[in-house]
């Protein structure tokens, strides 16, 4: 069968709903029509105006093909696109008409059409490639089908509101890029504008205008702003998250206005300016609509549904099962109410230099966010990452009763299943479900910071990670406390604590070394981003399971981590109760007995007092869910989510295993293609080097604070920089050798100041890698294009091992 190559990304049956009855052709305007040379040398433009059917129109050769050597691959517009133009053309039709059992049973189809009809153009298409750094055409397919249903959430969360022209002379027009979106706050000229952007639909004052046909156009708004008109329209609304399930009626359409010809004509204007270079009309003169219409700004007029029917929209929702569960949802989707504790007052004044900054970093407001754009900094008025850690070490305290008189031994001896279940409570009220962890973490803001992945393990913890950031300014470490919240309740820590009691120590101990880190800024202890977000988690899960196929690691290849594991699993044994010890005691040597037993079983429980890790009370005996111990070994984040939060926040990737290392190393070689690593001679010269990982995290501060020491995150903040504008700028040889005569002018004064302050700690090597284009997996850049991040890196500029 001969493969279909031209490609119509406006489908035909939707381009005849914009015919006068009757007729089979329409009006077709190319706005930037090519220049053609005349014989006497001058230029002249050709007419872009002509008459035409659906044949000619809004096509384009090879658009959707894929190849394979010489072969030719049309599945995706006979498989994807012909199922989705079915449906949807019975969607678009089902709207046009007043039947709310037809708007039912379309409406979710509806969305999917316009969602995928956003994308399929040549100016959607172009958009998306523009998100990656390099992608062929057959990637750009595989990309556009893996960001599908991207706008669904947010469109169906909104204002829905059906205008119509059929008492208006002049008719809606349609354009090659159908599914157009207007923000008063953002004129065509602006940058943001510029092809093939459009603005976001998670911006307040962002409308979605998606005509029907001719006689019918449907307007989509964000509740925020059709409520209160005068809001920042560049502002982000409120839960703006792309995939989230949540319920809304169907039968909600406001279909009471019926524009005039202005208006009409001002909507046109808007789907023109929006369009990328062609348009169509059943009247020539509607191709027109700039020659007659008022500023950008004013538009929103005609765009704002009326302020009576709203009543449609927003509200809370109760809904009740058959099971007895009550589901809650309030005006944005969100199924938990907001906790005003957790909230904070945006100074109504600006700030003084020597002002704790708004963002809760505890840092001044001169050195930290007085000079970055707002849309670089944290939010001011939610409490931040920092100052929830010290409400949860507060917390903690309170619960265990904490002072300088306790030790670690009593605060072991003295534990029980209520504090743990209390303290596993407080850190889940500290962090709903329905976080934006957006709107906390640090953007790429140009300052140098790296994200840890490896071993959550206290242990493991203690020998690199603490010290590591000093050579980092800002090490990004995942929490060692599990959320409750996304667990079964058969296994939630709230639940039932005395499974936890071992995992709760180590957790505990963790956390309870690490905040002097992070209370003076060189660690942010940030919770699992999977926590909040379950379509980011079933798509890691996806992700990790396809690479883990192809690239499937030996258990030998992590001593570290296997010793580890066997540590836990003797605390497990010293933990079991004592009559089943004794019974295993018999099973296995029966020649011990009487005397000799009970002094195996008197050196167990000095086993458990002198290791710190190890519970001491016993696991109870149960068939139930509270039998046995809960055990984790977290190496966490994974190899996507530690990619995600480094493009997210403009970090390098650190990590002191060989796994995690050689999954990074793999992404790296799927880039050689690009060209040789960057920067070769610093990277020479950090491998031949040592360096000192401190334990004690109480005197970090202050040898973070030495000149010597800070020179560490400044010159790879230097080195990152300057890889950031390489591309564009190409290499400069004096620079990177200026970079290496930095790092070796000052690498063996500062090891040597450390050793001096805090003894021979842990010594290690430190592999770094800067390969040609960064590193990167389209995988990642697909879960950032479906966050609800807006500023993010095409890439992570470069990643650290660090090896004993």
């Amino acid at each position: 069968m001969t493969p279909t190559r031209n490609n119509h990304y406006v489908p035909q049956w939707y381009q005849q709903g914009f015919f006068e009855p009757g007729r089979d052709s329409y009006n077709y305007l190319d706005i930037m029509p090519p220049m053609r040379r005349l014989p006497d040398g001058r230029t002249k433009k050709v007419n872009g105006l002509f008459k035409s059917t659906t044949t000619r129109c809004f096509v384009q050769r090879d658009l959707y093909s894929t190849f394979f050597g010489t072969t030719v691959n049309d599945e995706i517009e006979r498989r994807l696109f012909g199922d989705i133009d079915t449906r949807g053309a019975r969607a678009v039709r089902a709207f046009q008409g007043s039947d709310v059992a037809e708007w039912h049973r379309h409406f979710q189809t509806l969305f999917e059409f316009m969602d995928i009809q956003k994308l399929r153009t040549p100016k959607g298409l172009d958009w998306l490639k523009g998100e990656y750094p390099s992608l062929d055409q057959n990637d750009l397919m595989v990309e556009m089908q893996g960001i599908r249903m991207m706008h669904c959430s947010i469109w169906a969360g909104g204002v829905r509101e059906i205008v119509s022209a059929e008492d208006a002379a002049v008719k809606f027009i349609v354009t090659d890029h159908p599914v157009t979106i207007y923000n008063h706050g953002i004129s065509p000229e602006a940058k943001e504008n510029n092809y093939p952007n459009d603005p976001s639909i998670t911006q307040k004052g962002s409308q979605t205008i998606f005509p029907l046909n001719r006689n019918f156009c449907l307007i989509l708004t964000n509740l925020e702003y059709a409520k209160n008109p005068d809001c920042n329209p560049l502002e982000k609304r409120t839960f703006a998250r792309k995939y989230h399930s949540a319920l809304t009626r169907t039968d909600a359409f406001i279909r009471t206005r019926k524009l005039t010809d202005e208006e009409v004509r001002q909507i046109n204007y808007i789907l023109k300016a929006r369009a990328s270079r062609y348009i169509a009309g059943e009247n020539k003169d509607w191709l027109y609509p700039e020659q007659n219409t008022v500023p950008w700004p004013e538009l929103r007029k005609t765009l704002l549904p009326p302020e009576s029917e709203l009543w449609r929209f927003g509200g809370e929702m109760f809904v009740k099962y058959e099971s007895g569960e009550v589901h809650y949802q309030d005006e944005f989707g969100r199924s938990e109410k907001e906790r005003e504790f957790l909230k904070k007052e945006v100074p109504q004044k600006p700030l003084r230099p020597r002002d704790e900054c708004g963002c809760g970093s505890g840092r001044a407001y001169a050195d930290c966010c007085q000079q970055k754009p707002v849309a670089l900094r944290p939010t001011w008025s939610a409490r931040s990452i920092r100052e929830r850690n010290l409400m949860f070490l507060n917390g903690i305290g309170n619960v265990l009763e904490l002072d300088a008189s306790k030790d670690w031994l009593t605060v072991r001896r003295e534990l029980t299943d209520e504090k743990i279940s209390l303290i596993y409570h407080l850190y889940e009220g500290l962090w709903p479900l329905e976080t934006d962890l957006f709107q906390l973490l640090p953007k790429p803001d140009g300052n140098f910071r790296g994200v840890y992945t490896g071993n959550m393990h206290p242990q493991a913890m203690t020998d690199f990670a603490f010290g590591a950031c000093l050579y980092f300014g800002e090490l990004i470490i995942q929490h060692p406390f599990i959320h409750a919240g996304v667990m079964n309740k058969k296994f939630s820590p709230i639940e039932h604590p005395s499974a936890y009691r071992q995992e709760f120590l180590k957790s505990l101990f963790l956390f309870i070394n690490i905040m002097p880190l992070v209370e003076v800024g060189l660690v942010n202890l940030i919770p699992d981003p999977i926590d909040f977000d379950y379509h980011l988690r079933d798509q890691m899960m996806h992700m990790a399971k396809d690479r883990n196929a192809l690239e499937r690691s030996k258990p030998g290849e992590d001593p570290r981590g296997f010793e580890l594991a066997k540590q836990d699993a003797e605390r497990s044994w010293l933990s079991m109760p004592e009559k089943l010890l004794r019974s295993q005691i018999k099973k296995t040597s029966p020649e011990i007995e009487g005397n000799e037993l009970d002094n195996v079983i008197k050196a167990r429980a000095r086993m458990r007092e002198n290791d710190p890790l190890c519970p001491l009370q016993d696991w109870e005996l149960s068939s139930g869910d509270d039998g046995g111990q809960m055990s984790m070994m977290k190496m966490v984040p994974n190899f996507e989510i530690a990619m995600y939060l480094a493009q997210a926040t403009g970090a390098c990737i650190v990590t002191d295993n060989i796994l995690r290392w050689k999954e990074i190393e793999r992404a790296v070689v799927r880039r050689l293609l690009m060209g040789p690593p960057n920067l070769p001679a610093l990277s020479k010269s950090v491998a031949a080097s040592t360096f000192a990982f401190p334990h004690d995290t109480t005197r970090m501060e202050g040898i973070a604070a030495n000149r010597l020491v800070a020179a560490y995150p400044k010159l790879f903040g230097a080195a990152c920089k300057y890889l950031g504008s390489l591309e564009e700028r190409g290499p400069k040889p004096n620079v990177e050798a200026s970079l290496n005569a930095m790092f070796n002018r000052t690498h063996a004064a500062a090891q040597k100041f450390i050793e001096r302050e805090v003894g021979n700690d842990s010594r290690a090597e430190m592999a770094c890698i800067f390969p040609a284009g960064g590193i990167q997996d389209n995988t990642v850049n697909r879960l950032l294009l479906m966050s609800n991040s807006e500023i993010y890196l095409r890439s992570v500029p470069g990643a650290f091992h660090i090896r004993r």
